[in-house]
């Protein structure tokens, strides 16, 4: 059988999935759980729920096309409160293993952008990344797992448990197992074909069922012969375009993240989101690394490296010009802009001082401006850059258009345009 029909979905499961929450054909009684909770306002006030910033009609990230075209950061159930990071996709992130580092020292596993789910707890990072959002001030602002437990208990679907686990949910004695069991089964859903549905046109070429277009073609080639796939692999029989490593690209940083502005918006305990305001730093995966006194002698080694992002839908949206944006905190705005990045980042001059900032900070500039400029800004963090596969890879701007057309053949759903009748 070919992974085209392994992976397929009946029109009913597609349907069901752009819907919401109804129940759908074809997922176990532990994905059908985590898919309503998944869609289920779970938060404080009730207003976001998981899909709020992971939605499947844009790859499983962020929906709203005029977040995406600013900072790409999504707004929590209160509603002026920021984090500092776009939204990931959920989709292909449940095949991460657990956080750890390798043999010669290279970090890989767990979810979240720095990787601070890591996996140890519930032995699945997207099962302990599916409990982080609930707890969250600046996401689903529920106090604790057992208000969320309430919520479910008071849900349509709370029955649904009894056939996940084999015995209801309880929010008091049971309440640790219980909200153990609410991360364990999003990510079972996460880790579905609903969600993992390996159905895009790529895949299509892989079964030998359609052919790529030159462009397409081209981009593939050149995708590999400059070494984009050390990083996003796809060596694998369902390759999922990560090796789920971590890297400093040398993203710079994005002037209209609302997290900058969050030294203004308190907590209920009076204390500011971001207490440095302007001059917070994001240091990634070092940062998360410096909480642990077991990985605390590596966090300055990792300062900046972000997680390898899986390219499945990267290109995914409500039509052709739907805005998406990319990197860990949105600075950039388009396929066409990440892929000149990565060839020009060190053949392009410094942008100069950008006067239209706030405090008139140097190096804070759009990628728009950068593109206009020819420049690049200065990375956020300017260590531990990633070298040779980013930054000069001497590509001519129609080879970069052929690499942007490959990656835009990775978005799921794809059918196949009818051709008309022959005479």
């Amino acid at each position: 059988m070919s992974r085209s029909h392994l992976f397929a979905l009946t029109p009913l499961l597609i349907a069901g999935m752009l819907q919401g929450p109804a129940l759908a054909d074809g997922l176990t009684p532990k994905e059908q759980l985590g898919k309503q909770l998944f869609f289920d306002n779970l938060s404080d006030p009730s207003r976001v729920s998981c899909s709020s910033c992971h939605s499947p009609e844009t790859g499983w990230t962020g929906p709203v096309a005029g977040i995406n075209r600013h900072g790409g950061v999504y707004r929590g159930a209160i509603p002026v409160r920021f984090g500092g990071r776009k939204p990931p996709s959920a989709a292909y992130a449940t095949q991460s293993p657990v956080f750890g580092f390798s043999a010669s020292g290279r970090p890989s596993g767990g979810n979240f952008w720095d990787g601070r789910a890591t996996g140890e707890k519930l032995g699945n990072p997207a099962a302990d990344q599916a409990q982080g959002p609930f707890l969250n001030p600046v996401e689903q602002n529920n106090p604790d797992p057992q208000s969320v437990c309430f919520k479910v208990m008071d849900s349509d679907y709370a029955q649904l448990f009894d056939e996940a686990w084999g015995e209801p949910l309880d929010c008091y004695e049971g309440l640790a197992l219980t909200y153990d069991r609410i991360g364990l089964a999003i990510a079972a859903y996460e880790a579905s074909s609903e969600v993992n549905q390996f159905s895009s046109k790529y895949d299509r070429y892989l079964d030998g069922d359609v052919e790529l277009t030159a462009q397409e073609a081209e981009g593939l080639q050149l995708f590999q012969d400059v070494r984009c796939s050390a990083c996003h692999r796809l060596d694998a029989a369902l390759p999922l375009f990560t090796s789920f490593g971590y890297a400093n690209i040398g993203t710079p940083r994005n002037p209209d993240n609302p997290f900058y502005d969050m030294d203004r918006i308190l907590l209920d305990d009076g204390t500011p989101i971001n207490p440095l305001g302007r001059d917070w730093v994001d240091l990634g995966l070092g940062g998360f690394l410096a909480t642990r006194p077991d990985y605390e002698d590596r966090a300055m080694e990792n300062d900046g490296k972000y997680k390898f992002p899986t390219l499945r839908n990267v290109a995914k949206g409500f039509g052709k010009g739907f805005p998406k944006t990319y990197g860990h905190n949105g600075y950039f705005k388009s396929l066409e802009g990440i892929v000149h990045f990565y060839n020009t980042r060190d053949v392009k001059a410094v942008c100069p001082d950008n006067p239209k900032t706030e405090l008139n900070e140097s190096l804070f500039t759009s990628e728009q401006d950068a593109l206009r400029m020819d420049c690049w800004p200065e990375p956020e963090v300017n260590r531990n850059l990633t070298a040779g596969i980013v930054g000069n890879l001497g590509l001519t701007p129609e080879e970069e258009d052929a690499i942007v057309a490959f990656l835009q053949t990775l978005s799921d759903g794809f059918e196949e345009v009818p051709r008309g009748p022959t005479h």
